[in-house]
């Protein structure tokens, strides 16, 4: 068991699933972390955007609705935590999404982190890439992928 797991959490069930198995395992505290990749206009949505109707990209509006899923999301997992003595954190950072949560586990006292991951491997993964496998080979503690 570790005394605080970091968990990126981006609204899917996947990162769902791993925030769960963490609030399982954790001593004491598990860091809910989200990040804005504003590199991606529909990175926080587990569903398909339809663009036209959302708020120009990188704008001021954009940002605020950002915030807004981000919100949604901890309410969410926070609910999860009740009643398991469990301390919840939950922290939204902007930038890349395996970058940031490298960094902010370099920073910070972080003991393990729990990623959600679809398992993806060959040409779908070299296409689309893995934030998961990038967390997995960079990070400077243990890694547990959560399927």
């Amino acid at each position: 068991m570790a005394d605080t797991i970091l968990v990126p959490v981006d609204g899917s069930p996947l990162s769902k699933r791993a925030f769960e198995k963490a609030l399982a395992d954790a001593d004491s505290t598990v860091v809910a972390f989200h990040v804005i990749d504003p590199s991606d206009p529909g990175y926080s949505a587990p569903v398909d955007v339809d663009v036209s109707f959302e708020p120009l990209h990188g704008s001021a509006e954009w940002y605020e609705k950002a915030e807004e899923v981000a919100d949604a999301i901890f309410e969410e997992l926070t609910a999860l935590a009740d009643g398991t003595g469990i301390e919840v954190q939950t922290v939204t950072q902007r930038g890349d999404p395996a970058r940031e949560v490298i960094d902010y586990t370099r920073d910070h006292d972080v003991d393990e982190i729990y990623v959600g991951s679809h398992g993806r491997s060959g040409e779908t993964n070299l296409l689309l890439g893995s934030v998961a496998e990038l967390i997995a080979t960079r990070a400077p503690v243990s890694v547990t992928i959560v399927r």
